[in-house]
């Protein structure tokens, strides 16, 4: 079983003044589809708490998904943490998550989000609004098997016949 770990970032759900609504569905979303949650931490949004708490979550999941601060307000500095710990970024989920909140709503292309690889496993942030967690996390889920085997050396070469199976 593949194991995930949802970071939300987030001053007011830290705090307790707000609920953290996308973090408790993309939970949800992880396990239907066949993920370990083995962690769900509610952090602010602190550049260096957020880089501390990816590469602690790495060590433990081979997925951790991050929620929140990835817009443009000034607060929002989870794409910069999420690049400073990477070794490699994945511009496709970014492009690809971005293409597919366009079709729900104009303001998609203003997410900052990033993925990216931290030796074997994959970060992959997405917005904090419940609906663009969700559907931003849906679009490259398929991808993620793939992407995580190809991490871990389990799959070493891409299989034509996987575009049917996705």
């Amino acid at each position: 079983m593949m194991r995930a770990a949802v970071i939300t970032v987030s001053d007011s759900c830290f705090r307790g003044q707000r609920v953290d609504v996308s973090g408790r569905r993309l939970v949800a979303l992880l396990q239907a589809r066949g993920f370990e949650v083995t962690s769900h931490l509610v952090i602010p949004d602190e550049q260096s708490e957020i880089e501390d708490a990816l590469r602690q979550q790495c060590a433990a999941a081979s997925l951790v998904v991050t929620t929140g601060g990835t817009g443009v307000a000034l607060r929002d500095v989870t794409p910069e943490a999420t690049r400073a710990v990477c070794d490699r970024l994945l511009d496709g989920f970014a492009e690809l998550m971005r293409a597919e909140g366009r079709k729900q709503t104009q303001f998609a292309p203003l997410s900052r989000a990033l993925s990216g690889t931290l030796g074997r496993s994959l970060i992959v942030n997405v917005p904090g609004s419940p609906r663009g967690a969700e559907s931003s996390l849906e679009a490259v889920l398929p991808l993620i098997p793939h992407a995580l085997g190809l991490l871990d050396g389990s799959q070493t070469v891409h299989d034509e016949h996987q575009d049917a199976a996705v």
